[in-house]
């Protein structure tokens, strides 16, 4: 499935029905642009940094875990930091671009339940997310979200064009 851009023109009933289609879009090109890439290509890596596609799909799942449910909700979410091992992202052999894909896609729908059901000025739950600070409200939690989706998708136009697959923007 394809989103079209959120164009700034387009109507909207607030800013968080706006965060949330800029939301769904990076996400979306992530999964598409990760279902195009060839089997070989999933787990290599074309970048001296070494992430792989499999890796950046399991960190930006984690990325919407971390900001939502263990930040923003304040809920016990085991281990927030399973998309690493060490100081880098990690991807076991047995899980599978289906896998990765689909939980970042219910991540997604989690957000989007979460963003829709409060307002953004919400002040997010305490929790050890914050590190001792002052929870933030909604609206700063997804300024992140999207800054990173933004980014990532970036640099996944530039994996995905360096393996052959279609060019991005």
């Amino acid at each position: 499935m394809t989103l079209p851009f959120p164009e700034p023109t387009g109507p909207a009933a607030g800013r968080a029905e706006v965060f949330v289609r800029y939301l769904d879009y990076f996400r979306e090109q992530v999964v598409a642009k990760v279902a195009a890439l060839p089997e070989a290509e999933l787990r290599g890596s074309r970048l001296p940094s070494g992430w792989t596609p499999l890796e950046l799909v399991k960190h930006l799942r984690y990325v919407e875990l971390r900001w939502i449910e263990w930040g923003f909700q304040g809920r016990d979410v085991g281990d927030p930091w399973g998309d690493r091992h060490g100081q880098r992202w990690h991807v076991v052999p047995t899980e599978t671009r289906q896998e990765l894909l689909d939980a970042l896609r219910r991540q997604g729908a989690h957000t989007r339940t979460v963003v829709l059901s409060h307002d953004l000025s919400t002040v997010g739950a305490p929790s050890p997310r914050w590190d001792g600070a002052e929870p933030p409200p909604l609206e700063r939690v997804l300024f992140h979200l999207v800054q990173e989706y933004a980014r990532h998708v970036g640099h996944l136009d530039i994996v995905v064009e360096l393996a052959g697959g279609p060019l991005g923007e």
